[in-house]
C-alpha cells in the first residue's frame, strides 16, 4: 500500500520511530487521526510498538463532541488499545482568563493532557495527525501574518516539545507521520477498509482563518496557479527548516560570546549582523525567561532599539512580566517589580568606627594615622583626609538630587549626577552607592572620586583613612 510506504520512508527519514517505542496517538475522530491509528496498528510488530489512544473533549460542541469521543473510545476498543479521555470546557476557561484565542486555548489544553497522559503511562512518544494539507495551511498562515524562516518551516515531523517553549511535554516527543500524505489519500485508504470517521462541523466555518484558507484561498491557487501547490509549499517548509537549522546552530556558538553572567554584552550584539541579533536576542529571552511564548517580531524589535540606539540607562517593558534594562554596554532582563527603586538611606558616621550599610551590602572602615602619611590609597576604594577638615558630623546616605562635589585638585564643583554619567554607572548602583557626605558637601565616592576638601598637606597633624568593602563578591 502506497500510503504504509509513504510513512516507512518518513519514519526512517526523520527517525520517527525506533523499536519498542511506547506511542500515544492523538486521535480526535477525524479522519487523519483515525487514519493514523490504522497505519500505526498495521505497522505495530513490523517496529514492535507499544500504542494507547487519547482524546481530549474541548468542551466546545456539546453532545456532538461526546458522540466523537464515544467513537474513538470504541474504535479503541475494537483494536485492544488502552483508551485515555479527558473532558474540559475551553470556552469556560477563556471566560475565566478574560482572553485568549480560542483555538490557541485548545491546543494547549490537548498537549497539557498528552503530556499527564505520556508522563503516568511512560510514554515517550505523541503520535498526531497532521498531514500534508495542514502543512500547506499552516505555511500560509504563516506567512500571512509576518513569520521569519522558523515560522515559514511550518510544522516539524519530529519535535522535543520542551524545547520548544509552548507546550508543557518534557520529556515528550511529537512525531508527525502523515506530513507526505494528502488528505485525499487517507480517504482513499479508509474508504478501502470500510473505516467510517466522525466529521467536525465546524470545519466549514470559513470565518475562521484556517478553514478560509483551506476551503476557499488554497482552491483558487492551486486552480490558477499549480495544482502541486501543497506539495510545494511543504517542499519550501523544508528547505527553511534545514536552513533555520543551520543558522540556530551557528547563532548557538556565537551566543557564547554575547552571553555572561551578568547580562547580554551589548557591543558584542551590535557586532553582529542583523540577523543574527535578532536570533541571538531570541535565544538570550528563551534562555533567561524559559520559553518566547507571548514574544513576537515587534518585541525583538524593540529590544534592538534599546539595545542599539536607547537611553544608556532606559528599559521597554516585554511580554509575561519581564522587563529589559539596559546599563549602558550590558543589558538585563528581570521581573518588573525587581527594577522598582530602593528607598533613602542615612547613616551617622563616626570615624575611627566601621559602619555596615545594608543596603548596600558593603562596609566602611576607618581608622586614625599619624603623619607622615606612609601610603597612598591604592584606588579609589580607599581615602585619606585631614582629620581637622571633617571635624562637622558625617553622614553616609545614597545619592539625592543635586549632590555635589569640589573634584580633588580641581577649582569649581561637579554634579555627582554627571560623575555617574560620564563613569557609566548603571542606574541601579547609583540608587544604593554609598556617599561620605559632610553638610551639603559629599566629601568621597567610594571607587569613583574623592573630594578637594580636607586633603592631606604638610600641616596635617592626623589623618582618618577609610576603606569600603564589598561584602557582595
Amino acid at each position: 500500500m502506497i500510503t504504509q510506504e509513504i510513512i516507512r520512508a518518513a519514519i526512517r527519514r526523520h527517525r520517527l520511530i525506533e523499536r519498542g517505542d511506547r506511542l500515544l496517538v492523538a486521535v480526535s475522530g477525524g479522519a487523519d487521526s483515525v487514519a493514523l491509528l490504522h497505519l500505526l496498528y498495521e505497522l505495530r510488530e513490523e517496529f514492535q510498538l507499544h500504542l494507547e489512544v487519547a482524546h481530549l473533549q474541548h468542551g466546545i460542541r456539546g453532545e456532538e463532541a461526546k458522540e466523537d469521543a464515544r467513537f474513538v473510545g470504541a474504535l479503541a476498543d475494537r483494536l485492544g488499545l488502552r483508551f485515555h479521555v479527558k473532558e474540559v470546557s475551553v470556552p469556560a476557561m477563556r471566560s475565566a482568563a478574560g482572553k485568549g484565542n480560542l483555538e490557541a486555548l485548545a491546543r494547549a489544553e490537548r498537549y497539557r493532557f498528552f503530556s499527564e497522559v505520556a508522563a503516568a503511562r511512560r510514554l515517550t512518544k505523541v503520535a498526531t495527525g497532521h498531514t500534508l494539507d495542514d502543512q500547506a495551511e499552516t505555511v500560509v498562515m504563516r506567512f500571512l501574518r509576518g513569520s521569519g524562516r522558523k515560522g515559514l518551516g511550518g510544522i516539524a515531523p519530529v519535535q522535543a516539545m520542551n524545547s520548544s517553549g509552548e507546550e508543557e511535554l518534557a520529556g515528550v516527543t511529537v512525531i508527525r507521520p502523515l506530513l507526505q500524505i494528502s488528505k485525499r489519500d487517507l480517504l482513499a485508504y479508509l474508504a478501502e477498509r470500510g473505516q467510517n470517521f466522525c466529521v467536525d462541523r465546524t470545519n466549514r466555518d470559513t470565518s475562521l482563518l484556517r478553514n478560509w484558507l483551506r476551503l476557499e484561498l488554497l482552491p483558487k491557487i492551486r486552480e490558477r496557479v499549480d495544482g502541486g501547490l501543497n506539495q510545494r509549499l511543504a517542499q519550501q517548509a523544508e528547505i527553511m527548516r534545514d536552513e533555520d537549522a543551520v543558522l540556530e546552530g551557528l547563532a548557538r556558538l556565537k551566543f557564547k560570546q554575547v552571553s555572561r553572567v551578568e547580562g547580554l554584552n551589548r557591543q558584542a550584539l551590535l557586532a553582529e549582523p542583523v540577523a543574527m541579533q535578532r536570533r541571538l536576542l531570541r535565544l538570550w529571552v528563551e534562555s533567561v525567561t524559559g520559553s518566547l511564548r507571548g514574544f513576537d517580531f515587534d518585541h525583538i524589535e524593540a529590544l534592538l532599539r534599546l539595545i542599539d540606539k536607547g537611553p544608556p540607562n532606559g528599559r521597554v517593558a516585554l511580554p509575561r512580566g519581564w522587563q529589559a534594562a539596559r546599563q549602558y554596554d550590558n543589558v538585563k532582563l528581570v521581573r518588573r517589580g525587581l527594577l522598582a527603586k530602593p528607598g533613602c538611606y542615612e547613616y551617622r558616621f563616626i570615624p575611627g568606627q566601621t559602619l555596615w550599610i545594608a543596603e548596600a551590602g558593603c562596609e566602611i572602615r576607618s581608622e586614625f594615622a599619624e603623619p607622615p602619611l606612609d601610603r597612598l590609597p591604592a584606588d579609589l576604594t580607599q581615602a585619606v583626609f585631614d582629620a581637622s577638615g571633617v571635624g562637622g558630623p558625617l553622614t553616609v546616605r545614597n545619592f539625592r538630587k543635586g549632590d555635589f562635589f569640589q573634584p580633588l585638585g580641581m577649582p569649581g564643583h561637579k554634579k555627582i549626577k554627571d560623575l555617574f554619567i560620564e563613569r557609566k554607572l548603571p542606574l541601579a548602583a547609583r540608587a544604593v552607592l554609598p556617599l561620605l557626605v559632610l553638610g551639603p558637601e559629599v566629601l568621597w565616592v567610594p571607587g569613583y572620586a574623592r573630594s578637594e576638601r580636607a586633603k592631606v598637606t604638610l600641616e596635617t597633624a592626623s589623618i582618618l583613612r577609610l576603606k569600603v568593602i564589598d561584602r557582595n563578591s
